[in-house]
């Protein structure tokens, strides 16, 4: 009778891993057995079965970011000079300026 499996190598992160097998266990799964679901919904949805997509930014971090494009207008526009190197800042920053 022909073999009716074929043998699948990942590497992955092994902490994971771990954190995975856990989660699997809770459900009553094996590693094996999800990776066969796994497999079998990329089959059946013709493609990953979720979105994959990067994750938004923080609402701290869409601040900064807006922060430095407004500073890169200025400087474009010549409404702020530029710092070409770290004494430049450390000095503005301790100006009474």
């Amino acid at each position: 009778m022909d073999n009716l499996t074929a043998n699948v190598n990942v590497k992955v992160d092994p902490i994971t891993k771990e954190e995975a097998t856990l989660i699997l266990k809770d459900l009553g799964l094996n590693m094996s057995t999800a990776i066969n679901v796994f497999l079998r919904q990329i089959v059946l949805n013709n493609g990953i079965p979720f979105e994959i997509k990067a994750p938004e930014p923080s609402e701290r971090l869409q601040q900064a970011l807006n922060e430095g494009e407004e500073i890169l207008k200025e400087i474009k526009a010549g409404k702020r000079k530029p710092y070409n190197n770290m004494n430049d800042l450390i000095n503005a920053l301790n100006s009474d300026d």
